[in-house]
């Protein structure tokens, strides 16, 4: 059914989100330790991960757009924009180099002082995730990142720091982003280096066991320290259908589906789902847990879910499942037509996946990821006029707004990328996402001059009239 209106409700918050490392830069500065994200090149999901930093070679998120120093000026232009809420993470590396310290970095802590100081001053509400792709680098090489339960510990003082000293400028809290991509990108998810082999699915279960224990255990600081506060959980969740009714490929969709759902289910629900016991017993899967982790996990589930859409991808069975951050490769849905990188875009399975997540948890919803990758051109009248860009969300925004029709409680929606960043993907600038263009190459070459595209003014139109604009045609 096509409507002529709004659902938005009135304190439904807008904005955008980015990573710590795919746009501070500054990877080196104020005491901070390099990070996982630091000795990659290429992105952080597909690039190649060296063991330390080698001189000569190029990594992108060493300087990336500079967000570190020039983050003022961005934040007027997210407020220019009307937003209300901006997401990203803070850089673990800032406040503990290396991870395992007993005291943090006071110059790391700082600048997020004065960052979120930036927002509040406009009105911009801060949300954080705690670990997204930037893992302190020294408990990957040291400890074996996650599948070591001793990260638990230094995760917990972590959340404990960085909880005292923000608890009255950040209300929304993130854990692990995109948890369940500890099966598709374990050293971006989980600072973990898991090769093909006979034990590969016992080891990504077992590090992501020691993450839903620290999970329980942030839920838990949250509410001693911060009890106004929510710590939520983030993942992957791209729409994934059968490729075709055939009760195989029905019967393998839903299966992988479950596989990252399983993340979800323990964190929201607080306990291992009965339809884990056979996966289990068929990888051979015996979790090392200690006493109380049952527990724990059972008394602090996750306040909200936090999730990522880009596209939807179709699965036939026996096909390997591959793909990142934007969904899994599978047969093409000749319903749907590609972005340029090759990515379905299909609006209505946004509003599906919406409903799927609110029917199985009956808990609150954000979008924090939903954005549109493309190459650029400057035209001759000097402006970037992306159209395609603002057809993607646009469509996507209309399906939000049925979706909350529908009965989803939806929070909030955070664009990915207002401003051009890092591709996590490629890490490359070239394929650009934002609202904001910076002047910057793929080999790192350029001003970081910040210029509007029109998805800049037409976003700006979106948020001050709380999603009417969509119905009424505005502007644009």
């Amino acid at each position: 059914m096509n409507r002529s209106r709004s659902a938005f409700p009135k304190d439904f918050l807008w904005g955008g989100a980015i990573a710590a490392n795919q746009a501070e830069g500054a990877w080196d500065a104020d005491g901070k330790g390099p990070s996982i994200a630091d000795v990659c090149r290429g992105g952080i999901i597909s690039g190649v991960a060296d063991e330390r930093v080698e001189p000569g070679k190029y990594y992108p998120s060493h300087e990336a757009i500079d967000f570190y120093h020039r983050y003022q000026e961005d934040v007027a232009m997210f407020a220019e924009m009307g937003f209300t809420l901006f997401r990203t993470s803070i850089n673990w590396s800032r406040i503990f180099p290396k991870g395992d310290e007993s005291e943090p970095n006071e110059a790391g802590l700082a600048f997020y002082d004065n960052l979120f100081d930036e927002l509040l001053k406009y009105g911009i509400q801060p949300m954080v995730t705690i670990s997204h792709y930037e893992t302190p680098l020294h408990l990957a090489t040291e400890y074996g990142g996650w599948e070591n339960r001793k990260l638990i510990g230094f995760f917990s003082r972590f959340c404990e720091t960085i909880f005292k000293r923000y608890k009255d400028k950040v209300k929304y809290w993130m854990t692990f982003n995109e948890i369940n991509n500890m099966h598709k990108i374990p050293f971006a998810a989980g600072a973990c280096r898991i090769d093909e082999g006979p034990d590969k699915v016992r080891r990504i279960y077992q590090a992501s066991h020691n993450m839903f224990v620290a999970n329980a255990k942030a839920v838990k600081l949250g509410k001693e320290i911060m009890p106004d506060n929510q710590v939520g959980c983030m993942l992957s969740l791209s729409a994934f259908y059968p490729n075709t009714c055939h009760p195989d490929d029905v019967f393998e969709a839903y299966e992988f589906r479950r596989r990252s759902l399983f993340y979800s289910d323990v964190m929201l629900r607080g306990h291992y789902p009965a339809y884990m016991n056979r996966v289990f017993e068929e990888f051979d899967v015996h979790l090392n847990t200690e006493p109380g982790d049952k527990e724990l996990i059972r008394d602090h589930t996750c306040a909200f879910l936090a999730f990522s859409y880009y596209m939807s991808s179709t699965h036939k069975a026996g096909m390997p499942i591959q793909g990142t951050t934007g969904g899994v490769r599978g047969i093409d849905n000749p319903y749907l037509e590609k972005s340029s990188y090759g990515w379905a875009i299909d609006p209505k399975g946004l509003r599906y996946v919406c409903n799927e997540l609110y029917d199985r948890y009956e808990k609150p919803l954000f979008i924090v990821e939903n954005g549109f990758g493309d190459v650029d051109v400057i035209a001759e009248d000097g402006k970037i006029h992306d159209a395609y860009r603002i057809d993607y969300v646009r469509r996507h925004l209309i399906e939000i707004s049925e979706a909350l029709e529908d009965g989803c409680e939806v929070l909030g929606y955070a664009y990915w990328g207002p401003i051009d960043i890092v591709s996590a993907g490629t890490g490359e600038m070239r394929k650009r996402y934002g609202f904001i263009y910076v002047d910057k190459d793929n080999e790192g070459n350029g001003t970081l001059k910040r210029m509007r595209k029109d998805s800049f003014d037409w976003y700006k139109e979106v948020i001050a009239s709380n999603g009417e604009s969509l119905f009424t045609g505005g502007r644009y």
